[in-house]
């Protein structure tokens, strides 16, 4: 008995999988067909793609371990049956799962670098990519900075992909979660930079006493109660604890600006994301002369301060 027929308007996931696997042939076939499921599906987009045709090239591409600029003369070339069905599985699981593209690969690009990533860590998405990728010209234009603190680093991507792009500094990974370091170790090793890159296991800056940084990078939780609440079923996959920071998001924040300066060389520079969390924190401290950076790519509510400004206001931060 033939298999029934999908209606152009429905989802064909209703099919078996050997049937789906039979009809997508070639690249071409199996780019459409996940865009198209996806696009009916109603995915939400947040970590590292845009739209459905950006998610269906991601997850195809990353299913074939193909970089994104792979000729586009392979997107004809015919596809073994175990390489369709893997993209039909991911496909299906993307769907019905909620779980981000990443964690399915369990691969995510940061700053032009791929990083392991899991269930333990965020997935790498913050606009503080384009500063490293930049060096942090802005702030350090004669020399690079000589030591540099990744705080919350979850994945290790932040402190990780500065190493690579600034290759004199020494970095140190902060996290408080053994798990996420774990995954930072994972990427250490993965991009042999062991010998000026350390994990440590710190409650914001109280593992790390003693020790002062030229640059300080933080990308803590910063989702304020109400944002929590609303998120999608995709957010929902990551670390809660790497997401809420208390009402207004800004729990971690404080701690941040109140502790900071004394880890800090005089020079230093402190940079901060928390996203839409910025009303709250121009709010609160509503006399600090924030300096709210503004990103190519797009991306809101990242700060820096010196650690002058620091010293000035550490009135407002006590």
């Amino acid at each position: 008995m033939a298999e029934p027929s999908a209606s152009p308007s429905a989802s064909t996931l209703t099919l078996a999988d050997e049937t789906l696997v039979e009809g997508l042939v070639t690249l071409r076939d199996c780019l459409r067909w996940t865009a198209s499921e996806f696009q009916l599906a109603g995915l939400h987009y947040g970590h590292g793609t845009a739209s459905a045709w950006d998610e269906a090239v991601a997850l195809t591409l990353g299913a074939l371990h193909l970089p994104w600029d792979v000729d586009p003369g392979v997107l004809d070339a015919r596809l073994l049956p175990m390489e369709r069905a893997r993209i039909v599985g991911l496909v299906r699981e993307r769907i019905t799962s909620r779980r981000p593209l990443p964690y399915l690969l369990g691969e995510a690009f940061f700053a032009g670098v791929p990083f392991d990533v899991d269930e333990r860590v965020l997935i790498p998405r913050s606009p503080i990519a384009e500063l490293i990728e930049h060096g942090f010209g802005a702030w350090f234009p004669q020399e690079p900075p000589a030591r540099v603190l990744d705080l919350c680093t979850g994945s290790g991507c932040i402190g990780i992909a500065t190493a690579l792009h600034l290759p004199t500094c020494e970095v140190d990974l902060a996290d408080i979660s053994p798990e996420a370091l774990s995954v930072a170790r994972q990427n250490i090793t993965r991009h042999d930079v062991g010998e000026r890159v350390r994990a440590v296991e710190s409650d914001v800056f109280d593992g790390l006493v003693g020790h002062r940084y030229d640059l300080i990078v933080a990308n803590p939780p910063y989702v304020d109660a109400r944002d929590l609440a609303t998120m999608p079923a995709e957010f929902r996959h990551e670390p809660g604890l790497a997401l809420g920071a208390g009402a207004d998001g800004l729990d971690i924040v404080r701690r941040i600006l109140r502790e900071a300066r004394h880890h800090l060389t005089d020079h230093g520079v402190l940079i901060v994301e928390v996203g839409n969390s910025d009303r709250h924190l121009e709010a609160a401290f509503p006399e600090v002369p924030f300096l709210w950076l503004e990103f190519e790519r797009g991306g809101q509510g990242v700060f820096a301060l010196t650690a002058a400004e620091l010293d000035a206001h550490a009135a407002s931060f006590s």
